[in-house]
């Protein structure tokens, strides 16, 4: 099968620093792959150069088959790869449902030949609002949800840029245990409905309950990746990461 997300001998340097050395990682159509790893390990660096945030210096980075490298981020999206942010970022003087026509109309109707307009659009929202349970605030501001809506309204905007690939950056930090599952459920929902979906989380309970695959970073350099139940009993995982 070939890979819907190739990165090849990827690396990073911020002046004399190497914040990612020789990044080898593959992600086929359809799965769910964890990314672990202690803070400062690499991991949103690594995420920023798959989605052209930032430019990596060395290696190469291509989706469905196409190099992304010298595309710019919106590029990127429009080809169907998104992302959700550790901090949410609606558009704070936008209703719910107007911040979910942004990525439709400047993502979507950009690169299809189906042009959502009015009524189109407005019924794509409501849906989308409707997978993640805030159908029933499509008309609030953002300031009018609670932590988890806001998680929620974050994955629901990445969606709303139809990808084939999303990855979710920390979507559960400081939410409580069930707080977590309704995430969790959520994220493999989306993976049901055909979406390869990358994890990005602390959360070691989440991680192995998603992922079908683990990868992991430390230090700018990937020391493993696998079956999450083989990668979590490495030894040099365990004392890189998971503590002795």
């Amino acid at each position: 099968m070939t890979a819907l997300l190739h990165v090849e001998k990827v690396g990073k340097q911020f002046g004399g620093f190497v914040a990612l050395q020789d990044i080898d990682l593959e992600v086929q159509p359809g799965e769910r792959l964890g990314l672990i790893g202690p803070n400062g390990s690499g991991k949103s660096t690594l995420v920023n150069c798959i989605c052209g945030t930032l430019r990596n210096e060395t290696g190469s980075v291509s989706f469905a088959g196409e190099g992304l490298d010298g595309l710019t981020a919106h590029q990127r999206t429009r080809r169907g790869l998104a992302r959700s942010f550790q901090l949410p970022r609606p558009f704070a003087s936008l209703t719910l449902a107007e911040n979910l026509r942004i990525p439709i109309l400047y993502a979507v109707n950009a690169r299809s030949s189906r042009h959502l307009t009015g009524k189109a659009i407005e019924e794509r929202c409501g849906e989308l609002l409707g997978h993640v349970g805030l159908a029933d605030k499509a008309q609030r501001l953002p300031r009018d949800l609670t932590q988890i809506e806001m998680r929620k309204l974050e994955l629901a905007r990445a969606m709303a840029a139809e990808p084939r690939l999303l990855i979710a950056d920390e979507s559960m930090a400081g939410l409580s245990h069930g707080e977590v599952d309704e995430i969790i459920a959520l994220l493999i929902r989306l993976n049901g409905q055909g979406v390869t979906v990358i994890m990005i989380e602390h959360i070691m309970r989440a991680v192995m309950e998603f992922s079908q695959r683990l990868a992991v970073l430390v230090a700018g350099r990937k020391i493993a990746d696998g079956p999450p139940q083989d990668v979590v009993r490495d030894p040099e995982v365990v004392r890189a990461y998971l503590g002795e």
